[in-house]
Order: structure tokens, then sequence, then C-alpha cells
């Protein structure tokens, strides 16, 4: 942990901080209703910015940068900080306001302090509360507390005495961290105070602040009126070492050792299943170092190391692909179908739940490449084109696009070889016109998007399924170039899509792959997937 050096504290007015917030509560879990007592790295945060005074008695810090692993109680103390500000800080006709990416980010800390006002007597009666609008208000002092997302219109009226923004990372541009600062210039003392885990965006307003926080605790930068604490990781720590993990996790316990009545966060048996699976996964390293060591990371990142793709191989023996073809005839599937650009691969996913053994998927593909492009000098990879091509992995459509009534015929083909139940197919472009034709022989084909709010699902049980080896693909050559190629973007919200762009190669094999999951789970009773809108073709 590293914050900045601290001048003088004047102790009546930090002890006065941290006694307001002893007097709140716990609001979740086994500590709901249980004292909130400051952790000691909170009580030195809460101290420091509220007790480090200029000459004139106002504080010197205006600006507050924290950046600490999740689940260490940030929520909670940036609820506790937003009730300190609305109700103890001796500020009349106070503007505070809790600042998030969406309205639903935003809630989460109004939330919190919405209950710990209502656990207090000495609050509840002295506050009214509107949950409809977010709002926490303050009549005496005639002050609120009011809580606003991003998109927000008209805000620009806003006189902030205090600015509360959670999760900083996730803000989608900094316009309403620019606007809400600005507000602050009629307030004698204001105060704005980010909280958030470590992004990725390295051209974003929160990377702008952890860099100049950095700068401020190296001392490159000499700024009184920022206050910065940064709980994280060294770029070359080894991520899997426990040691490495209590130092910059502050709410996690070692041996008993920092425990304290205000209940520990982060569990140890959490991370370390956590680290198993980071172990194997790429993606799930980056997501690991991102949000229990709070390094900042890429966006894209490549996805499925070779050896666990192998694994998931199986073992048909002689026969290989062909005899899974064979094998599955009848048997029950789920499809996912990905067109190219007309010049390139198509593929043509299928997934069947074993009889063996029921979580294990059974996975068919076919791919199809225009006859031009296994001898076009531009396309770097026509050498395996043409040697997969003999080998029967690719089929051939004459002339220079792909031939998408190959691919209709063969579908169809396939549905009555074997029990197809439904099929994803891209619902833009050349995906609605042959989704409208299969549609039109009785397939059930439905819509599918390209983005995280579709993709998000089943990329996790993708995941998920290859680690615990039960994709057998059965060692088709093309779809484990493919896999090999994957690279996936991460929003926010550690949100998964294959990433085109940043990816090696072509990945259309594995993106049919995961459309075809889509279908597989929503058809599984133990789905845990929220259902989202699907459009049917036809």
């Amino acid at each position: 942990m590293t914050t900045a050096t601290k001048p003088r504290i004047d102790e009546a007015k930090a002890e006065k901080a941290v006694g307001f917030i002893e007097n709140l509560t716990h609001t979740q879990g086994e500590w709901a209703g249980k004292p909130f007592i400051l952790m000691p790295w909170e009580r030195q945060i809460i101290r420091d910015v509220f007790g480090t005074l200029n000459p004139d008695g106002t504080r010197q810090y205006r600006t507050v940068y924290i950046e600490i692993p999740r689940k260490n109680g940030k929520t909670e103390l940036a609820a506790a900080i937003t009730l300190l500000l609305l109700f103890a800080d001796g500020e009349i006709g106070a503007e505070i306001y809790g600042a998030a990416a969406d309205r639903d980010q935003a809630g989460l800390v109004f939330a919190r302090a919405a209950e710990m006002v209502r656990q207090s007597k000495a609050l509840s009666s002295r506050a009214k509360i509107i949950d409809s609008t977010k709002r926490i208000i303050f009549p005496k002092m005639g002050s609120f507390y009011r809580a606003i997302p991003a998109d927000i219109r008209g805000s620009h009226g806003f006189n902030a005495h205090g600015i509360i923004f959670d999760e900083l990372h996730v803000q989608p541009n900094r316009q309403l961290w620019d606007v809400l600062k600005k507000s602050r210039g009629a307030r004698r003392q204001p105060l704005i105070v980010a909280i958030t885990t470590a992004g990725y965006d390295r051209e974003s307003i929160c990377y702008e602040l952890h860099d100049y926080a950095r700068q401020v605790l190296d001392g490159t930068i000499e700024d009184p009126t920022f206050y910065a604490c940064i709980y994280a990781a060294p770029e070359e720590a080894d991520w899997t070492d426990e040691d490495v993990w209590y130092a910059c996790n502050p709410a996690l316990m070692k041996n008993g050792e920092g425990y304290n009545p205000g209940g520990p966060f982060r569990s140890i048996d959490e991370m370390r299943e956590e680290a198993r699976q980071a172990k194997h996964m790429p993606t799930a390293q980056n997501d690991f170092r991102r949000y229990y060591l709070n390094q900042w990371t890429q966006q894209s990142t490549r996805w499925i190391p070779m050896k666990l793709w192998d694994e998931n191989e199986g073992d048909l023996g002689p026969g290989g692909i062909a005899a899974a073809f064979e094998m599955l005839k009848g048997k029950t599937c789920y499809g996912g179908l990905d067109l190219s650009a007309v010049k390139d691969l198509t593929a043509w996913g299928m997934l069947f739940r074993a009889e063996d053994d029921p979580e294990m998927l059974d996975v068919l593909v076919r791919f199809w490449c225009p006859e031009a492009r296994l001898y076009d000098t531009e396309n770097r990879y026509r050498d395996q084109y043409q040697a997969w091509a003999a080998q029967g992995f690719l089929e051939v459509t004459p002339g220079d696009v792909v031939d998408y009534d190959y691919v209709t015929k063969q579908i169809l083909e396939d549905s009555r070889t074997y029990r197809l139940v439904d099929m994803n197919i891209d619902r833009l472009f050349q995906g609605y016109q042959v989704g409208t034709n299969l549609a039109a022989e009785g397939i059930d084909v439905v819509g599918f998007g390209m983005g995280f709010l579709s993709l998000a699902g089943p990329m996790r049980e993708f995941e998920r399924q290859l680690l615990a080896l039960k994709i057998r693909h059965h060692g088709h050559p093309v779809l484990r170039w493919m896999a090999d190629n994957v690279a996936v973007m991460t929003d926010a919200a550690a949100n998964k899509k294959p990433d085109k762009a940043n990816s090696q190669g072509k990945i259309d094999g594995i993106v049919a792959l995961v459309m075809a999951l889509d279908r597989v789970m929503r058809h599984s009773v133990e789905s845990v997937y929220e259902e989202r809108g699907v459009i049917t073709i036809g």
C-alpha cells in the first residue's frame, strides 16, 4: 500500500470523522446491523482526509483517489463518506452526488447509504429517503445526496460540496467527472472522492488519475490538495504468491491477523479457487490480476492455451473426426453459424450432450472457403487452406466468394442426419437472408447479437467447460488453429467477447461454437443465465 506523505493532523477533526462513521452500521451479510468499525487502512484514510487542515481551518485535500482490489469494503466506505459529508460536515445547502457509470451502479452506494440511515435512530429521524429518485435529504441544513449515472441529462446545474465516484474505471468517458469537478467552484471546502478498482483503458479518466496519483506518491508531482491511496501488486510480482495477495488486499486475514470487528470482506479460499482457474486460462489470469491484485491489464487477451485445448480432444481411436460424425448420427444437437465476409471462411458448429456424460459436449464443425482463397497470393494461409481442403477438413465452393447455397444445403442435410433443435446465426448482414432461407425450410433459427450482452454468458460457460475438460472437440485441425488464434475483449464488468480485430488469424469456428453453446444453455433446466432478448428469423 502506498499513500501520500501525511502532513499535520488535527486530532479533533480526524476523530470526529472516525467517530461519525463508527456510529454507523454495516448493511450486508453476517455483519449487517453491526457497528462499522473501520479497518486500519480505512481509518488512516478518514483521519488523513478529514483531519488534515489548511491554516484557515478548511480541509487541505480536495481530491481523493483510492484504488484497491474488489471486495475490500470500498462500497461500504463510499457510503459512509457520503453520509459524513451530508450530515456531519457543517455545510449548509450541501449537494452530495454519488456518481457511477450507469443507473444500477449508481444505486449500489445509495442502497448502502440509505440502509445505514434507516438503521440509525439519530439519522433516520433527521433524514428523508426517496428511493424512486435515489435521494437522501437532510432538511435541517437544506442538504441532499443524490445518486446519478454517467448518462444523466441536465448535469450542468450542480453546485457540489461532495462527489463520490464509485468504480471510476467503468466511466464511459470523462464528461461526468469534468462537469462535477467544475461544479465545486462556489464551495468553501469541496471534496471529490474516487474509489475504484484498476481497469484496462489507458486512455480513460481513471487511468489519467491513476497515473497522476502515482506521480504524487512518487514525489514527481507536488500537489498538497490531492490525496492518493493505492493498494496494488507490483507489475513484476508473482501473482500466484499468497504473500502478494495479502499485501494488496488489506481486508484479507492471514492466520487470524488483521481481524477487526468490522469483519473481513475478502476470502482466502475464494482467491485460491480463482487462482487455480487463472493458471489455466490467460483471460482468467488477467481478471485475477485486475480484480484481486489491482493491476492495470490489457483489454484484449489471448484466450485459450493450446495445452488445455488439446486436453479436451477426447479419444475416438483411428476413426478420428470421421468417426465422430458417424457416432453422433441421430443425436440431439444445437447449432451456431458464423458467416464470414463473402471472400473468407464460414463456420458451422454443432454441440451434442454426450450420453456417457451429460456434462460433456461433443463438437462437430464444418468450414467453407471460396476456391479463389486457396490460391490468393495475399492470403498468408493459402498453403494451409490447400492442405486442409485436400484432407477433407475444409469444403471449397467454386468462385471467389462463399456460395451460401452450399452452406444452406449442408445445414439442412445435417438437420436431418442429426436432431437439430435450433441454431443461432448472426442477425445482421448476410446472416439475415441465410437465416430466412433456413427458417423457410423448417429450421428454428434465432438471431444472435455479437456484443457483450449476448456473448458474455456462453463465453463464461465455454471457459468453465474447457477447464472441466468437458468440450470434446475430437482434434479438428482447422478448429485447433482457430482456438489458438482467439483473443478476447473484456469490458468493465469483466464480460468477454471474441475480439476479431486483435486475433492473430481466423476464429470463426470458435465463435460458431460459442453461439451453439448459447442454445445449449437456453435449453438446459440447470442454466443460471438470465434470458436475453432474441430475434427469431422467419
